[in-house]
Formats: structure tokens, C-alpha cells, sequence
């Protein structure tokens, strides 16, 4: 029989296969009830993964002319729920935290309750929007020109807000970590505000599944000298991590 975590993400695949799934044709596949189909359901639902519908569940909300959920936010997302609850320990006391815009950081806005008073600074929309009415946590919402594909800010405006600004940490999400090229995102338009962010912060926390490793985004945002933390999934081979770890980086797999 199928853990929890396997059955998630064998319905998340399904998901991303053919768009909607049937609690009848889960049950079916995975020989579990459909009483088990619908908590499990119901779990990604609430970390919006998917949407449940009459009989199973979709990709796309079937009920109201909203835009679909970002693809991107299926792919390995596991692991990114396991790097983000990682990426939890390091707030500690600061007092101040950047974010940036990505699925992997999102899910660290996800799961942030602290008890204390944090202020987050962000450029993603959809991180303010999720901490905005959270209890000790105030958002300061950089502006500029939204994005629509990532629902993040960029541009000069954004990047003059930071000017007057010192923050603890920076969480930020890359599509590419190469020894040689160094940090990089798929978004050119975000570079610029990327690396002003690392500029910022008083210590760089990269947030990156191992699919990440050896790859190379358009964008460069910064070298591997600049990062203090690097916190991934059990799937980055060891040389990777020895490698970081000669370079400064204090490397961090979640489990």
C-alpha cells in the first residue's frame, strides 16, 4: 500500500497528465478507499495544489473564471514542502525577512506562523496576499510592474524601495545552481531586482531542489560566494554538497 506522500504524488502526476482526476479511478489505481481519496483530497486542496470538484478533483477551478493554479507548483512538490519547513528553522528571532517570488518560497509564506513580531518584505504578490491577515507578521509589498506570469513585482520602483532597507534574510528561489555560472532564474526582467535583494539581506538563504543543481536559468542573480545557506532535498549527490560546503556554503537537505 502507498504512503501518504506517495499517494500525493501519484495523484499530482495524474493531475498534471490529463488536468482532473476521479476519486473512483484513484481508489481504483491505488487500492485504497474512496473515504481515503477525498482526505487526501482534500490535504493538497488546502495547500492549493489542486481543486476538489463533485467526484474528484482539477487543476483549474471549475467554479469561478480564476486562473489556474501554476503548473509549476506540481512539479516536485514534496520536496519543496520539506526544503520550505527547513528554511523554517533559520528565522529564529530576526526581525525582518525578504522573500522572493517562486513555488519553493511560497511554500515557506505557506507555513509561516511565527510567534513573534516579523516584518516580510516581498515582491510576490501571492506571498503578501497569503501573510497579509497573519497574526505577527507585517508585509511590505514592494511595487512596480506586476508580472502576470509570476504575480511579482519588478522594476526601478521596487528596487528603490530596498535602497532604504536592511533586512536579516533573504529567501530566495532559483532555477539554476552551476558552479561556474552561479545563481540564475528563468525571468529576465527579475534579474535586476534579484540582486538587489541579495544586496540587502545581511544573509542569503537559496532555496533549491536538486533538480536545480548543473542547470543554468537566462538570468544570472548572483555567484555562489554570496550564499550563506543552501537548503535542498535528499536527492543532491554528496560531491555536490562537499563541493558547496569547500566554497563557504553551509548546505542544508531536507528530510
Amino acid at each position: 500500500m502507498k504512503t501518504i506522500t506517495e499517494r500525493h504524488q501519484f495523484i499530482l502526476q495524474r493531475l498534471k497528465e490529463s488536468g482532473t482526476v476521479s476519486i473512483q479511478e484513484l481508489s481504483d489505481l491505488m487500492e485504497v478507499s474512496g473515504v481515503t481519496i477525498r482526505k487526501d483530497l482534500k490535504l493538497l486542496e488546502d495547500k492549493s495544489l489542486l481543486f476538489r470538484t463533485r467526484g474528484g478533483g482539477s487543476i483549474t477551478n471549475p467554479y469561478a473564471f480564476e486562473k489556474p493554479i501554476d503548473e509549476k507548483a506540481l512539479i516536485r512538490a514534496d520536496e519543496k514542502q520539506k526544503i520550505a519547513k527547513t528554511a523554517l528553522t533559520l528565522i529564529g528571532q530576526n526581525d525582518s525577512i525578504l522573500i522572493s517570488s517562486g513555488t519553493t518560497v511560497f511554500e515557506l509564506a505557506r507555513i509561516l506562523h511565527p510567534t513573534h513580531r516579523l516584518t516580510v518584505i516581498t515582491p510576490a504578490v501571492k506571498v503578501a496576499a497569503e501573510l497579509s491577515n497573519r497574526p505577527n507578521v507585517e508585509v511590505w509589498q514592494l511595487g512596480g510592474l506586476i508580472r502576470p506570469n509570476s504575480s511579482s513585482a519588478v522594476g526601478s520602483y521596487a528596487e528603490q524601495m530596498l535602497d532604504n532597507l536592511s533586512c536579516g534574510l533573504l529567501f530566495v528561489g532559483v532555477d539554476g545552481v552551476d558552479f561556474e555560472f552561479g545563481l540564475s532564474i528563468s525571468n529576465l526582467t527579475e534579474t535586476s531586482l534579484n540582486r538587489k535583494m541579495i544586496d540587502t539581506a545581511q544573509t542569503v538563504v537559496v532555496l533549491a531542489d536538486s533538480s536545480k543543481f548543473g542547470k543554468r536559468g537566462i538570468g544570472k542573480i548572483g555567484s555562489l560566494d554570496q550564499i550563506h545557506y543552501l537548503i535542498t532535498d535528499a536527492g543532491v549527490p554528496d560531491e555536490t554538497v562537499q563541493q558547496l560546503e569547500e566554497r563557504g556554503v553551509k548546505v542544508l537537505v531536507a528530510g
